[in-house]
């Protein structure tokens, strides 16, 4: 098991993995931008005027910063959650790289992702206890059916907010500080070391998928950020804390399923929530069968550009992971006094 005792080699590990995640990303992805668009593995942007084509998926150097770092750590502390962590977030890749190539049918994500969950289970990367806002919860024996759920509605719910340039990227970012955070108070200094590349290949990648997007994550790229954000909260006893931080997702994901009715791939929506008009801003579609979500929500006043939505998911974003800082001081206070 990893035993930092010293904070000089947590900085070193800090440092490394960090700069290893980060730029292996911002040298990778201008590599497989060309690689991509020579195979003409693009799609179109509709909602720009020229409908440019875009290069997709970028999971590949998603996973990748993401798989070098954490076995750069791994040979330095040899703990065998790291490799959960890993192996969770390479299946994940994987299942989303096989959703790239072929539309699956919409059971396949949450099903399959129960797969990538195992190695958490295997490798005793998760406690005994579930931390909640009020104090803790010793549910040994739940906790594994726990994580078998708790994985595929993560990585499924942070895939739903990829809707618009730059909006998951920059959703991961914001709300990965917020879970860091719990992690260095809740968990411990192998995990937060664990979770860092989650914030740095979302924060270069977001250089590339920024508007205009120079490139898609796929689903292969929002599978294996929303494993990695569930992997280490599991690892790092910070899981209500993820939860709240996620919450603009989530309820992106229910509204969606609540006016569906069932679970399906959202490439098989014929009734979109939103519509293109003439200037290229989006607005609210008027069709009753068009499915709800949190992009139909925010343009119920409106019409809006990309931009200034985007800006508003990540206000919603920024106002969740506050609730979830505002859960930590009270987890903290509460494991203080008790």
């Amino acid at each position: 098991m990893l035993n930092l005792n010293f904070l000089n080699d947590i900085i070193l590990y800090g440092v490394i993995v960090s700069v290893v995640s980060f730029f292996s990303v911002l040298i990778l992805t201008p590599s497989l931008i060309k690689i991509l668009t020579i195979k003409g593995e693009v799609v179109q942007d509709y909602h720009k005027a020229e409908r440019p084509r875009i290069p997709r998926p970028a999971g590949p150097v998603l996973a990748a910063g993401i798989g070098i770092a954490e076995i750069i750590l791994y040979i330095f502390t040899a703990d065998l959650r790291i490799v959960a962590i890993l192996l969770t977030s390479t299946i994940a890749f994987i299942i989303g790289y096989i959703d790239d190539k072929r539309v699956m049918p919409g059971w396949f994500k949450p099903m399959a992702l129960v797969l990538a969950a195992i190695p958490l289970v295997v490798l005793g990367a998760h406690g005994n206890y579930l931390n909640l806002i009020f104090g803790t919860a010793y549910i040994p024996l739940l906790y594994i059916p726990l994580i078998l759920i708790a994985l595929p509605v993560v990585g499924n719910t942070i895939n739903s907010i990829d809707v618009l340039n730059g909006a998951v990227s920059g959703f991961v970012v914001i709300t990965s500080i917020p879970l860091l955070t719990s992690i260095v108070i809740f968990g411990d200094n192998g995990i937060f070391l664990a979770a860092l590349p989650l914030f740095f290949v979302s924060l270069a990648f977001y250089k590339f998928h920024k508007n205009p997007s120079r490139i898609f994550p796929g689903d292969s790229g929002t599978l294996v950020l929303g494993a990695m954000y569930g992997s280490v909260a599991i690892a790092g006893n910070s899981e209500i804390v993820g939860v709240i931080a996620l919450l603009p997702a989530v309820m992106n994901s229910f509204l969606f399923l609540s006016s569906v009715k069932r679970i399906v791939e959202h490439r098989e929506v014929k009734s979109r929530p939103t519509i293109l008009t003439e200037d290229y801003k989006l607005a609210a579609s008027s069709e009753q069968s068009a499915p709800v979500t949190l992009l139909r929500l925010i343009l119920t006043r409106g019409p809006l550009s990309e931009d200034s939505i985007v800006h508003q998911i990540f206000m919603l974003a920024a106002f969740s992971s506050i609730l979830s800082f505002v859960s930590i001081l009270i987890q903290y206070y509460f494991l203080e006094m008790y």
